[in-house]
């Protein structure tokens, strides 16, 4: 099988299928968080690190006004093309989620898959949640997930997973390959193996995230005193089984609510 070396996000055909395969427990996730977690009615949505627009398209389908950013032009040309094709308005852009405004707040913001940890310090970390904080209505939320380093227990070390549509099929996997706690980075390979009926090639992309234990992430949070903490829960998307962060927690989401 031929291998191409590139960023999987340049391939957003191929991103948003195996990320957005699984959408429907994601969407219905975020709506019963929505029902749940707030006392307005959520109908603007924003989504930081926005990528190909998977969820975006769901929600402008069900009702919701969407916008969001990505640093990525193509995943950004992606998801706007597919939205002006639904008829809708093409409200994604190519920006930094460290460094945003918005021209009008929102209700709820979202960012479920990892994406946080793209960012690689402190600094722009806590950037990214007064950002979100200022783009949110007071009393809006802000749903977090992401990946968290084990202290307790063997971590998680690699990932497959697949999806299909029509004749186009793409098998993916991630690994760790090296995991540096004192410099908090990292260091990730992926693979998309795809089937056509006419090729067959593997996509191969390294990547690095920023760690977070459960008491770093924590502390993270205390520097940003616009949101408190409701709730958390973990990847299975259980609205009435919420989860107590301890030394062996991994994936998990934050329910974040600006004061």
């Amino acid at each position: 099988m031929e291998t191409i070396q590139g960023h999987l996000y340049d391939y957003p055909k191929y991103y948003d299928l195996i990320f957005g395969s699984d959408w429907k427990a994601e969407f219905d996730f975020l709506e019963d968080i929505f029902e749940k977690h707030t006392n307005r009615v959520v109908e603007r949505l924003f989504e930081p690190a926005c990528g190909t627009g998977r969820l975006l398209i769901k929600f402008a389908q069900a009702g919701y006004t969407v916008a969001g950013n990505d640093l990525n032009p193509k995943a950004i040309a992606y998801c706007n093309a597919r939205l002006e094709r639904n008829q809708y308005a093409p409200t994604a852009v190519v920006g930094d989620m460290t460094d945003f405004t918005v021209t009008k707040k929102f209700d709820a913001a979202f960012n479920t898959i990892n994406s946080f940890r793209h960012i690689d310090s402190e600094k722009g970390a806590v950037g990214h949640l007064k950002c979100v904080a200022d783009s949110l209505y007071k009393g809006g939320i802000y749903i977090l997930g992401l990946h968290l380093t084990p202290t307790v227990g063997p971590p998680i070390q690699s990932e497959s997973w697949s999806a299909q549509k029509g004749a186009l099929c793409v098998n993916s996997h991630m690994w760790s390959i090296d995991l540096d706690l004192k410099k908090r980075n990292e260091h990730l390979g992926m693979t998309f193996d795809i089937y056509t009926p006419k090729k067959q090639f593997r996509l191969e992309d390294r990547m690095d995230y920023r760690t977070y234990t459960a008491k770093q992430f924590s502390s993270l949070l205390n520097k940003v005193p616009e949101f408190e903490t409701l709730e958390i829960y973990d990847f299975s998307y259980e609205i009435d089984d919420p989860v107590t962060i301890n030394e062996t927690s991994e994936d998990v989401v934050y329910i974040l609510r600006k004061r």
